[in-house]
């Protein structure tokens, strides 16, 4: 029994309840000998009479009132489920979790999002900044914003921004006091603002590549900050130079109060990625979202 469809039980419940073959056949949209012979099978496998013929009625035997009774309220159940799941593809709802970084939350996902929340306001978003690099398994988050060549390999990657690019800089004051590098090497000897990693709790090289060489360079000065706004305060002060995402430099850059160096050692890298488990299905609303962040440009 465990083996068969649980179309017959809805068959057999759908008789039942019309006390007519004919109508049941009619609102289910088969043939009556199609339901007539599904009964007779259904009966034969439990090896009980499920439902009493006359020649003018049909109605249920004890046996049959009591599977009645019982799968009744689940089938009303099921149909109620799948109405609501109906309603649900025609009106998205529920809840998404997403872990980012700052930059990416100000810089991609806000920007698209402030549109998608309008459109659709029974979906409730959650945004979780955190600079670390957050497992969304374990975590239970639904998904996770980071740059492309930081995303793991057995997750779904989806690609919501542009290409980035870093940037040295430093205040023209500090460029008058200690002169320009002209190479990556060079940067030991200035005073550098470095970062400590969230994650690693370590500091990473400035990494830099031109013509297909890589130059991975460890720097030292006088702050470091696990902070971007300290950093670029720093920087405009005239502590020391700092290494920082291009489009966060650019309205200094544009004012005069900050000077770029070594731009042709910064080439473009992947921008960020939405990243989710592999799961076969996901909600219309997840759908919905990664609709509207997909990078088209």
């Amino acid at each position: 029994m465990a083996n068969k469809s649980y179309n017959d039980l809805a068959i057999f419940v759908a008789v039942a309840r019309e006390a007519s073959f004919t109508k049941a056949a009619a609102r289910m949209g088969v043939s009556q000998s199609a339901l007539s012979q599904t009964i007779k099978n259904l009966e034969e496998r439990l090896g009980l009479r499920l439902l009493a013929r006359t020649s003018r009625n049909i109605s249920p035997t004890d046996a049959g009132e009591r599977l009645l009774a019982s799968l009744g309220t689940h089938f009303e159940e099921i149909d109620a489920e799948l109405e609501a799941l109906t309603k649900l593809r025609e009106r998205p709802a529920g809840r998404i979790s997403i872990t980012t970084s700052q930059h990416a939350a100000d810089a991609v996902l806000w920007p698209a999002l402030e549109g998608f929340l309008i459109a659709y306001p029974d979906i409730k978003l959650e945004i979780n900044v955190d600079s670390s690099m957050v497992d969304v398994v374990a975590e239970r988050f639904d998904a996770g914003v980071r740059l492309g060549e930081q995303v793991e390999k057995d997750m779904i990657a989806m690609r919501i921004g542009p290409d980035l690019r870093m940037a040295v800089v430093g205040s023209p004051a500090y460029f008058e006091r200690h002169g320009r590098p002209e190479h990556p090497d060079e940067l030991p000897q200035h005073r550098c603002i470095n970062i400590r990693m969230p994650t690693s709790k370590g500091i990473n090289p400035w990494e830099f590549e031109k013509d297909g060489k890589v130059v991975k360079v460890r720097v030292d000065g006088q702050v470091v900050f696990n902070s971007g706004s300290l950093r670029m305060n720093a920087a405009l002060a005239g502590i020391g130079l700092a290494y920082m995402l291009e489009d966060h430099v650019l309205p200094y850059l544009e004012d005069g109060r900050l000077t770029r160096v070594l731009s042709d050692w910064c080439p473009p890298f992947p921008g960020y990625h939405l990243y989710y488990p592999n799961r076969r299905q996901h909600s219309p609303a997840f759908k919905l979202l990664l609709d509207a962040l997909r990078f088209r440009g």
